[in-house]
């Protein structure tokens, strides 16, 4: 069995398709302690009334065993009605304690998958908005739900399951041991094949399932990204690659799909083979010891019955440790952001003062292709600063960066002197706002989406937010004014008032320095002027880092930055570049016409 060659499969499957961590053992270990913290009350009282089931199933054995016991001694009243009555209310203790505590692991096994999907999602809010970026929706996408789908067996049956069949278990050889000892030996004979079967069996499938559900992140990953890029790929003619990418990585997932299958096919042969000498080897032995005088009929008789119920437990053990091995991968990957820091690092760091600095930065998204280079620049106090310049020049990269969502590869971007790389992530967002030109509207009343960004602003706020945006107007047309209800299964909001939206939760965070990365691309012209001029009021005596696509928003700033390859190649007033005849003024001479 153990020289038994491993079926062909793709080596090129990835072990690894996502750029979150997945957790170590020790992380994981770790978890699973703090869970069992948590419902150790719950745990405490399902062991127990595992326990109680587990002694009175084992009455039975034991009544039966004095019965032989009795007959071949020759007694004539053996008490049946007592004997009967005994294993009644014994079954009956059994059937009780048994449902109980099914019932109880399913409830236990419910609060703790809650537990996990909290936990995740409270950990995942909070982790830095560049490693989310950087993550891609495929394997985030693929842990939420796969990687959740697949624990939630576990939590609800392989934990509770796997504890009552190791109690089960051990109670079961006590009683074997206690009532005929030589044949507590005889389970010892099929240890080895045991052993041997599942040491071969779990030194391979921890890594095969987490090359299993990496194949899986990795097609979800190509096929959402296809999916969300449709257009793209049918306008440049990619259909096929895409198609071609998506059988490889289906390819490679099904090899490791079938070799787990292959690890399963030899392991449940040996568990039967365990069954068998068990129970063989407890006839037999038993058999040469009741020849010998060691034993008794009884004792035999409850012995053979008592080996053949380990069956169960033993069956039950292996069963689930076997699901538990699926799981622990799936929970290796959920854990795995407990690995990533809320924030950059150090609680300490606090700025002092409000002045925005880029010094000698060049930061990239892949190791060796920097998207900026030495890029230097100083942003006062209430500036209204504008970076324009031709697409993929690096504009909102830059933004990204002096908005502390990225850390720059070398060099440092600095908010009142304190690196924000340093600062957590939940400080640097009440000084840095970032509003880009995506935005979610939330399942929930209009209020709830608003109470995000402040949770104890009053009606008269949100509705002053609203006003501040040119919201407040189609805002209290509606039927239920800020109750109603927005998002999916409610009022479907245009593209632009998901904007104003957006913009009315920055109004009500209220932060010191905004980065706009083009915040009212979804409006037409004439209302992104008109929202513009209603936000200049509220920007007013704030720090501004607006990355302009459209030129007007340029001519109204104080400073000008003209991003070019990656590198500021101008920097001043709109009146000084256009005099000063260089790429600017190109710029603006095109947006004229």
């Amino acid at each position: 069995m153990i020289g038994v060659a491993v079926p062909a499969y793709d080596p090129a499957a990835p072990e690894s398709a996502t750029t979150l961590p997945v957790g170590t053992p020790t992380t994981v270990r770790s978890y699973v302690r703090e869970l069992l913290r948590r419902h150790r009350g719950r745990f405490t009282v399902l062991v127990a009334f595992n326990a109680i089931a587990v002694v009175a199933s084992i009455v039975g054995p034991y009544l039966l065993g004095g019965l032989v016991e009795d007959l071949s001694d020759g007694v004539r009243d053996l008490h049946l009605e007592r004997t009967a009555g005994m294993f009644a209310l014994a079954l009956i203790v059994q059937t009780v304690f048994t449902r109980l505590m099914r019932l109880r692991s399913a409830m236990l096994g419910e609060e703790m998958l809650a537990d996990l999907r909290e936990d995740f999602l409270v950990r995942s809010v909070k982790l830095p908005p560049g490693v989310l970026e950087r993550a891609g929706t495929g394997d985030l996408l693929s842990r939420i739900t796969t990687d959740i789908d697949r624990l939630a067996n576990a939590m609800r049956e392989a934990v509770p399951q796997l504890a009552i069949g190791v109690v089960w278990a051990g109670l079961l050889l006590a009683a074997l041991t206690v009532t005929a000892p030589p044949l507590a030996l005889s389970v010892l004979i099929a240890l080895p094949v045991l052993i041997l079967g599942c040491r071969w069996y779990f030194r391979r499938a921890p890594s095969a399932y987490r090359s299993e559900a990496a194949g899986y992140a990795a097609v979800a990953a190509m096929l959402a990204e296809t999916v969300d890029a449709g257009r793209t790929v049918e306008a440049h003619r990619l259909g096929a690659r895409r198609v071609a990418l998506s059988d490889t990585r289906i390819t490679q997932w099904a090899a490791w799909e079938r070799y787990t299958l292959f690890l399963r096919s030899v392991l449940f042969p040996v568990i039967n083979v365990t069954y068998v000498t068990i129970l063989g080897a407890v006839l037999m032995l038993g058999g040469w010891f009741v020849i010998e005088g060691w034993l008794t009929v009884g004792q035999l008789t409850t012995g053979a019955l008592l080996a053949q119920m380990m069956v169960d437990p033993i069956g039950l053990i292996l069963r689930w440790y076997d699901e538990l091995q699926v799981a622990q991968v799936s929970l290796a990957r959920l854990v795995g952001v407990r690995e990533i820091e809320p924030g950059a690092g150090d609680a300490e760091v606090v700025p002092d003062g409000r002045d925005v600095r880029a010094d000698e930065v060049r930061f990239g998204y892949r190791a060796g292709l920097d998207v900026l280079h030495r890029v230097s620049l100083d942003v006062a106090p209430g500036t209204r600063l504008a970076l324009v310049g031709p697409s993929g020049a690096g504009k909102s990269t830059l933004g990204r960066l002096l908005a502390g969502i990225y850390a720059p590869r070398t060099g440092e971007v600095t908010l009142g002197g304190a690196e924000l790389s340093r600062m957590r992530a939940e400080d640097v967002r009440t000084h840095v706002a970032l509003v880009n030109q995506e935005h979610h509207v939330f399942v929930g009343s209009l209020r709830d989406n608003l109470l995000l960004a402040r949770t104890g602003a009053e009606d008269a706020e949100l509705w002053a937010s609203l006003a501040a945006v040119d919201a407040d107007g189609w805002a209290r047309s509606l039927a239920e004014g800020l109750d109603t209800e927005v998002g999916s299964g409610g009022l479907a909001l245009t593209p632009a008032q998901a904007q104003q939206i957006a913009l009315a939760r920055l109004v009500l965070a209220d932060p010191h320095t905004l980065v706009l990365d083009e915040a009212t691309s979804l409006l037409d012209p004439r209302a992104a002027r008109h929202l513009e001029r209603s936000l200049a009021r509220v920007l007013d005596g704030r720090t501004v880092v607006a990355i302009a696509h459209r030129l007007h928003t340029a001519h109204d700033a104080d400073v000008i930055a003209v991003v070019e390859g990656g590198r500021i190649s101008e920097l001043g007033s709109h009146d000084e570049l256009v005099t000063a005849d260089g790429a600017y003024a190109a710029l603006w001479r095109s947006w004229h016409g």
